[in-house]
């Protein structure tokens, strides 16, 4: 009798390869995980078929005659198929083994891409089978409709199933009894069979609601593990003292904390103070002021007498950091230096592109404590970085790491460090409990005092006057003393040949429109128009070079594939002022504050995702000044005009992030678009299942108080390890 991990092969021998090949199906497991896309039932529904469809559909012969070709030997066979009102012609060039089943009165699923021959729609050599056949003894109302598989057809995938389904004995179920029974489930093994063999639409939701709960159930186990393992370890307290660097740094505050600040403040200090770890989330809209928190939070570790560590996903968002904290202490940045203040300590910064000479002494501040607060990138995580006493971990931008790059900084330690994690996109509940369930989660809403209004347009590019009315209008804010950034999704040719795409992150498909993968054909191909050539960082530059209200104006050009000392002058640069107008990529998306940038202008923003153009909008209206934001498009596309009228509507953070969330689903949260089907949640959708994801946080975290290690309940620990690889685990912790 089959399981599930049992090899493909000797059950469906020559659907195995093709299986392998096209879908990387090579167990049974992976065959019954392979759900049907959607189901037909058996009533003939030729009624909406348009030339150019892949057509999967029930009907009946009507008519079939056979002829002899003109041109060539052999017998043609025409078959005309109907539902009852609407007729479609079928044609064979080779009639031999069609016609003697093909014939009128027969019913059966006709597959092929619908082409059109005398005004009439029509079938050339499609693929079929017949119903007697199809049923195989085992009559079904509903017929499950699979996802192409190289060249087998649909009723083939079917068929495997089934042989499948036939020899296989009880399978494992990873919900435990008492849980299906409480949550009125079915067995795993029911839900396989109502989800591929369905006699009812009763069964097939059954089915999927059965398949949903595992998916949050699974992913709510491994959440509560991680938190219980966290909670279980011990550390060195690092409570919060009277007349030290962090009592000095409040005290010359130029500004007033928000009471969002004041109060994750409090929280993060009473963790500190504790035994345990803490593992906190700190999320925020962007300009909330989570970096004075995390400040805050690491001058705390200083006074305790440990080091504090941040770690940022880049060298410019690094150097940024390293030029902002550096600022904002002034001369409690200097310990140990002439002019440095009494309760002073040093702030260090180490990347990978930094001189010999300048690393080495770096890593000595480091090892021997002298620095209090180090900022870096992935160089921090390399072995030859020995901390002396490192009490806190910052992650900046916690999507762009995983967790072998955070537990390899945790463990630079010599106890385990107190953890917080930043996240400038905000998150709706749903997410946060799905995928940060086992970190604590504060969240800043409020704006501090000086954040102005951002002002959102749609610019499209092919109206009359409204592009120079875009550079007219960066001209003006400039001559108000005001700088600009003009962001494209390319970087384009400087005559190094460099052409490469960056920053689309979060979903944003580089084409107007995408097919979805097709019940039939899985092309997911474009659509007929090509795409648009993307604008460039180098050729946006030598244009506005050439753009009458620009003249005279200094315009510079960053983006991530020049060297770190590049990068460093040109962002020092503008931010003395001594560039107007910045030409970027996304680089500067996150962390980078200017606070004179009053205006963005986004090249192709139909290109981006909505929480990205939400955190590059977040680069302007910084110092006072109201920020302008103009969303440049070539596309009336209306997946791509409802993305960026959205972002115009609002700068709600959250509200986006809901939009942009429905927009891309659950997979590219858990990494599926870079990593594969597997990855994906399959059934759960995380906006809409609150209530799946609330019951199965509740009994998984019941089931590992009691349970730590699953040791009572393997199914469940297979489950997790299956699902939950590391991979995985990186990117639910990433976001």
């Amino acid at each position: 009798m089959a399981t599930e991990s049992s090899k493909l092969a000797p059950i469906i021998a020559t659907a195995a390869k093709k299986f392998a090949t096209a879908r990387d199906i090579h167990t049974v497991g992976d065959l019954l995980a392979f759900w049907p896309r959607r189901y037909r039932t058996r009533e003939s529904d030729l009624g909406s078929v348009t030339p150019g469809e892949f057509l999967v559909g029930v009907a009946e012969v009507k008519s079939a005659t056979t002829r002899s070709m003109k041109a060539r030997k052999g017998t043609m066979l025409n078959v005309v198929i109907t539902d009852g009102t609407h007729d479609i012609d079928i044609t064979f060039f080779k009639a031999w083994g069609h016609e003697k089943v093909l014939v009128p009165g027969a019913r059966g699923i006709f597959a092929g891409v619908v082409g059109t021959y005398n005004n009439r729609l029509q079938l050339t050599h499609p693929g079929y089978t017949m119903l007697d056949d199809f049923d195989a003894g085992d009559r079904k109302d509903l017929i499950p409709i699979y996802r192409a598989v190289g060249s087998l057809h649909t009723w083939t995938v079917t068929e495997s199933v089934r042989r499948v389904l036939d020899v296989l004995d009880e399978v494992p179920d990873p919900i435990p009894e008492s849980v299906r029974t409480t949550r009125r489930l079915v067995s795993r093994t029911q839900a396989l069979r109502g989800i591929h063999t369905p006699n009812s639409w009763e069964e097939v939701e059954q089915a999927r609601r059965r398949l949903r709960y595992e998916e949050a159930f699974v992913l709510q186990v491994t959440l509560a593990q991680r938190r219980r393992t966290a909670s279980g370890q011990v550390t060195r307290p690092r409570a919060t003292r009277s007349g030290g660097i962090l009592e000095a740094f409040d005290s010359r505050l130029p500004f007033k904390l928000t009471a969002g600040q004041r109060e994750v403040g409090a929280t993060i200090a009473d963790e500190m103070a504790r035994e345990v770890p803490m593992h906190r989330l700190l999320q925020g809209e962007v300009g909330s002021g989570k970096t004075v928190v995390a400040l805050r939070a690491m001058l705390a570790a200083v006074d305790a007498g440990g080091q504090a560590a941040l770690l940022a996903p880049t060298e410019v968002l690094a150097g940024q950091h390293h030029r902002t904290i550096t600022t904002m202490l002034g001369d409690l940045a200097d310990g140990g230096m002439l002019g440095g203040a009494e309760n002073a300590t040093r702030v260090a910064l180490l990347t990978g592109s930094q001189p010999t000479a300048v690393r080495r002494r770096t890593l000595l501040d480091v090892a021997s404590g002298d620095a209090g607060i180090v900022i870096g990138t992935h160089a921090l995580l390399q072995e030859n970085v020995d901390f002396f006493d490192l009490a806190l971990v910052v992650v900046d931008e916690q999507h762009r790491f995983g967790v072998e790059q955070r537990d390899a900084l945790r463990g630079k330690g010599v106890v385990p460090p107190h953890v917080l994690v930043m996240t400038a996109t905000p998150i709706p509940r749903t997410v946060a409990m799905t995928v940060f369930g086992d970190l604590e989660t504060s969240t800043l809403r409020e704006l501090p005092a000086g954040r102005a209004p951002i002002t959102t347009h749609v610019v499209p590019e092919e109206r009359p006057g409204w592009m120079a009315r875009t550079w007219e209008r960066v001209a003006e804010e400039v001559r108000a003393g005001r700088q600009a950034y003009v962001v494209c999704p390319r970087i384009g040719d400087d005559g190094t040949g460099d052409g490469s795409i960056v920053g689309i992150t979060d979903g944003a498909d580089l084409r107007d429109e995408v097919v979805p993968d097709d019940d039939g054909t899985g092309s997911g191909q474009a659509a007929a128009a090509p795409p648009r050539p993307l604008k460039s960082v180098y050729a946006v530059h030598a244009a506005l070079l050439e753009q009458p209200a620009l003249a005279g104006l200094s315009i510079g050009v960053l983006h991530g594939r020049l060297s770190a000392e590049d990068k460093d002058a040109i962002m020092l640069r503008f931010q003395q002022g001594d560039l107007d107008v910045l030409v970027s990529t996304t680089v500067i998306e996150v962390g980078v504050d200017v606070a004179n940038a009053s205006v963005m202008v986004v090249m192709d923003a139909d290109r981006f995702g909505v929480s990205q153009l939400h955190q590059l909008r977040g680069r302007i209206g910084r110092g006072g000044h109201p920020g302008l934001c103009l969303l440049v498009t070539g596309t009336d596309a209306e997946p791509a005009m409802t993305r960026l009228s959205a972002v115009a509507a609002t700068t709600d953070g959250f509200e986006l992030a809901r939009l942009d969330l429905s927009q891309r689903r659950e997979g590219d949260i858990l990494g599926a678009a870079q990593h594969g089907r597997r990855t994906q949640l399959e059934f759960l959708h995380i906006l809409e299942d609150e209530d799946v994801i609330v019951d199965a946080r509740e009994d998984a975290f019941a089931l590992v108080a009691a349970d730590p290690d699953l040791t009572d309940h393997p199914e469940l620990a297979e489950a997790v390890r299956a699902r939950v690889d590391a991979e995985q685990a990186a990117y639910l912790e990433r976001g």
